[in-house]
């Protein structure tokens, strides 16, 4: 086997080459689908995956190897400005190992970001958002905590879900520690770390605790109990597909959970006025566009503040490809600015 060294500095090679050539080394024209056009990187790269077992079928432990291997050829470097530092928290059932993030220049007005990694419940790790949770918390000018939750299916619905929940309270108890005001937080995530921060949300008003002062959902899965037209549309995506999202829920639900549930998708909530103003992002090249373009539109519809914004070309999961694909990197970049302009109030 190649050495995980040679094999990234071939991929960049690769992956630098102009977007005709990709696309040639791909099948030879661009993908156009549901009215959008894919990526050429991301074209290429989900060309190579055709000929790589489907996740759906390996074992989760083989899935999180398999993935862990992968995203560290495509994630980018942490912002050097940023200091990390690797903490455990109070989980539901015990510690639960967390990463700070705090950027040089700090904005000591600006809430903590609690924020959730992407996975489907049962692949990824601190390290599956690491660059992106430096990005924000340089471009955002605030602090930034990554909880590394339990996984599915060792730990199913809602053992995950219960960990964010509780690390939410520990950080919202423990704000100063990170530099932040006492008890404001924002809470993010991306695919089903969107899920759980949509959830908390909610899951405050439930309880009357305070809402977050912002909602940060990156491609969220929002519902899992019917299928929208993307998912037909985009059900063979990379690296995304209907396959993998089911395979995802089959892992993270037991056999008596309600796929209705709103602690499972929380668009199917009755009530969703009052929650926290919204910054939703979706995919283009995603399963999920539909159900994260639907949850804005309810949440507005609701009195919610949102932004939404989809970026076409991509594909889900592009947080964790800033260091192979320039149009990841721009848009994480991107969206780091809009949550500064969100943690500031300015979501009309």
């Amino acid at each position: 086997m190649a050495d995980p060294g040679v094999q990234r500095v071939i991929l960049k090679a690769l992956l630098s080459l102009p977007p005709p050539i990709l696309r040639l080394l791909s099948g030879g024209s661009a993908v156009y689908q549901g009215g959008r056009t894919l990526d050429p990187r991301f074209q290429f790269l989900a060309a190579g995956a055709r000929s790589m077992p489907a996740m759906s079928s390996l074992s989760a432990v083989e899935a999180r190897a398999g993935s862990a291997q992968g995203l560290s050829m495509m994630c980018g470097k942490p912002e050097p400005e940023v200091r990390i530092e690797s903490l455990t928290l109070p989980g539901a059932e015990g510690d639960i190992p967390a990463r700070a993030y705090r950027p040089g220049d700090q904005d000591a007005e600006a809430p903590l970001l609690v924020f959730a990694h992407f996975g489907g419940g049962v692949i990824g790790d601190l390290d599956t958002c690491h660059a992106f949770c430096s990005v924000l918390a340089k471009y955002a000018r605030c602090a930034v905590l990554s909880v590394d939750y339990r996984l599915a299916p060792e730990h199913r619905f809602p053992a995950g879900l219960d960990d964010m929940l509780a690390a939410w309270r520990w950080a919202r108890d423990n704000t100063a520690r990170f530099g932040a005001p006492d008890g404001r937080l924002a809470i993010g995530g991306d695919s089903m770390g969107g899920n759980f921060a949509a959830i908390l949300a909610q899951e405050m008003k439930k309880s009357g605790e305070p809402q977050p002062v912002l909602q940060l959902l990156i491609y969220p899965a929002v519902d899992v109990a019917s299928e929208t037209q993307s998912m037909t549309t985009y059900a063979d995506a990379y690296p995304l597909s209907r396959d993998t999202m089911t395979w995802f829920m089959g892992h993270y639900m037991g056999p008596d959970d309600d796929p209705a549930d709103p602690r499972l998708s929380p668009i199917r909530a009755k009530d969703l006025s009052g929650l926290a103003p919204a910054i939703v992002v979706t995919a283009g090249f995603d399963p999920l566009v539909d159900q994260g373009e639907a949850y804005a539109r309810l949440l507005k519809a609701a009195g919610v503040p949102v932004l939404y914004r989809c970026y076409d070309a991509l594909a889900h999961g592009f947080t964790a490809f800033t260091g192979a694909i320039p149009a990841a990197d721009v848009a994480c970049r991107e969206i780091a600015g809009l949550v500064r302009q969100g943690l500031e109030g300015r979501i009309a």
